[in-house]
């Protein structure tokens, strides 16, 4: 028997013993965090609003027939003429007077060079000022929310949960697709503490919060 096999039998006893059992073992860990949100709508979207801005994103508030009025505002204070938005961004909601450009065939130099993305988002957690993409067509795919370096996101109430495990469980049905998760804009920190802006993913971050339901 080679190493190699034989490692790979030591892993299959390992494996074969407690298989079994992990169902049981999983039920039995201790869960004395949080599970379960205790505030009401109004201060769960007040909580993902003061994370929001504690990571220095910038938020606009606005009702749901606002959302393309308020998109031309985000972007126009930011001087964006050309945009790309998610292949199924509700039409409804998109501005007038701007290019809009279909992210979901553009190279990843063409991501790289333009002046942001336009996206909704799937479910955002407020405890911890997370919005999280699945990357469904309203969404779009992975590159485009990390290669551009200015994101607009939209987010309605009704998709802000409280707790991180209930983020978890709203996630559940969405199997085995790809997730994003953003906490504010993209920084990160070198081993002497220099902060850099945009490494890993757009290093500005607008959020309509907007009431209602997408």
């Amino acid at each position: 028997m080679s190493a190699r096999e034989e490692i790979l039998e030591q892993i299959s006893r390992g494996v074969g013993e407690r298989g079994p059992n992990r169902a049981s073992e999983y039920a039995s860990i201790p869960r004395e965090y949080k599970v379960r949100g205790t505030s009401d709508p109004a201060a769960r979207v007040e909580l993902f609003l003061d994370r929001l801005h504690d990571y220095g994103a910038t938020v606009y508030r606005c009702t749901n027939a606002e959302i393309a009025a308020t998109i031309t505002r985000a972007l126009s204070l930011r001087n964006k003429q050309a945009i790309f938005v998610a292949p199924a961004f509700p039409r409804r909601n998109l501005p007038a007077g701007f290019t809009l450009l279909d992210g979901a065939s553009a190279s990843y130099s063409e991501l790289d060079q333009s002046a942001g993305v336009l996206t909704t988002c799937a479910i955002a957690i407020a405890v911890t000022g997370t919005i999280v993409l699945r990357h469904s067509a309203e969404e779009g795919r992975r590159a485009l929310t990390l290669i551009p370096d200015y994101h607009l996101c939209v987010v309605y109430e009704n998709q802000v949960v409280e707790t991180v495990p209930e983020g978890i469980r709203a996630m559940s049905h969405f199997g085995t697709a790809p997730l994003t998760t953003i906490s504010g804009p993209s920084a990160t920190a070198d081993i002497e503490m220099t902060r850099v802006k945009g490494v890993h993913g757009p290093r500005t971050l607008d959020v309509i919060l907007a009431a209602g339901s997408l």
